[in-house]
């Protein structure tokens, strides 16, 4: 049990659980550092469910097709032959 008339410091039992240590400006520091954190974290999880959840998710990544890309494309599918892929591939050359 503390002595009265002792005063606080000698058991310390005074303005905090360090003795008026503490965290100081590491606690701040840190503190900071934690909500910026979680911050970004939130901000993450919130662009990949947007992400994930669109139907479309090529959006995300590609620019819009060039005419040499739809043209090559196209052949690939069939819709043209090989003639008309060299004759437009030229006029687009």
């Amino acid at each position: 049990m503390a002595e009265w008339g002792q005063g606080y410091d000698r058991w310390h039992m005074g303005r905090g659980m360090m003795g008026d240590w503490g965290m100081g400006w590491f606690g701040e520091i840190f503190m900071i550092i934690f909500w910026i954190l979680i911050i970004i974290g939130v901000i993450f999880l919130i662009r990949w469910l947007i992400h994930s959840t669109r139907r479309d998710s090529d959006f995300w990544h590609k620019g819009p097709s060039s005419a040499m890309d739809i043209l090559k494309e196209r052949y690939a599918r069939g819709e043209i032959d090989k003639q008309e892929f060299e004759e437009k591939k030229k006029d687009l050359t």
